[in-house]
């Protein structure tokens, strides 16, 4: 039986999968279950059952770390809803809601890439920055912005990954996989974008394939262009995209599409530091829903 002292539930709601876990202000976890992203009925179906069958477990709080995009904005009658998707389906879920009816506390609700920053600032990679950006590189591109250690939040909330960059000189032909906007970056370089142009997974390629080169290139430019709007302390690149091997391809790349221009020496010497991979790993979805559920608590 789990004990009542101040413990969370967190949701880390993927386009794949699901995540639920029980965790405390620590950040440990104390029970967890997850399993695949179906239809909207029998997904949160099993997300409930998850919680409510967990002995006499009463959340202080909920935390929802979720694919979007979705609506944030409190004055919304749709806050806590997913909104228009392509995952099949999910356009117009009431996620939030259904939980802080179901469980009577207050709930967090965020975007997955918002969630997985906050957590890097608080466990992670960016404990000594106040200002990150936090972007996954896999099925989708996304990105999570923090400022002064909270999220980015206006007219919505960032999307990254359908910003527009330069087309490649090797990549002129390829039409882009997105199905909103086909050549976005998502859409080149995305995991689904590098296997329709490549035949295979990034990490399968030979390192002299030029595919290295243009997802390089690509992130690069995503690098380069939030250097120069966002102005983070840190850029942190998560997902399964991201190999080892391409972080000093896509560090160079940021220097040369910024020219010179940013006389910063977190930039010009210490770029290793400052363009990183996530120091939680996978781990930084549901330790995002749970930061969520932390500062709902708090603010309870």
């Amino acid at each position: 039986m789990l004990s009542q002292a101040r413990l969370f539930g967190a949701v880390e709601a993927g386009g794949t999968k699901f995540v639920c876990a029980i965790g405390d202000e620590s950040g440990a976890i104390h029970a967890e279950s997850r399993f695949p992203t179906v239809d909207p009925v029998s997904t949160l179906a099993r997300v409930r059952e998850f919680f409510q069958t967990r002995g006499d477990f009463v959340p202080s709080a909920m935390g929802v770390a979720c694919f979007g995009p979705v609506i944030l904005d409190r004055r919304s009658a749709n806050y806590g809803f997913i909104g228009n998707t392509p995952k099949i389906g999910w356009s117009n879920t009431d996620v939030a809601a259904m939980l802080a009816r179901e469980f009577a506390c207050s709930v967090g609700f965020d975007t997955d890439v918002n969630a997985a920053a906050l957590a890097e600032h608080r466990w992670g990679a960016g404990r000594d920055a106040r200002n990150l950006v936090y972007v996954t590189v896999g099925t989708g591109i996304g990105g999570g912005v923090l400022i002064e250690g909270a999220p980015l939040h206006g007219l919505m909330h960032p999307e990254i990954g359908h910003i527009y960059p330069r087309r490649h000189e090797l990549d002129v032909n390829f039409a882009g996989v997105c199905p909103f906007h086909g050549d976005c970056l998502e859409g080149l370089a995305s995991g689904p974008a590098i296997l329709a142009r490549a035949g295979n997974e990034l990490r399968h390629l030979d390192a002299a394939h030029v595919q290295w080169q243009i997802e390089a290139d690509y992130l690069g430019q995503l690098c380069a262009q939030l250097v120069l709007t966002v102005s983070p302390q840190r850029i942190i690149l998560g997902g399964g995209v991201m190999a080892e091997a391409l972080f000093p391809l896509v560090r160079r790349r940021t220097l040369h599409w910024l020219g010179g221009y940013i006389d910063r020496c977190e930039i010009l010497s210490d770029i290793e530091r400052y363009i990183v991979p996530p120091a939680l790993g996978a781990r930084a979805g549901v330790l995002g829903a749970l930061c969520l559920a932390l500062d709902a608590g708090a603010g309870a």
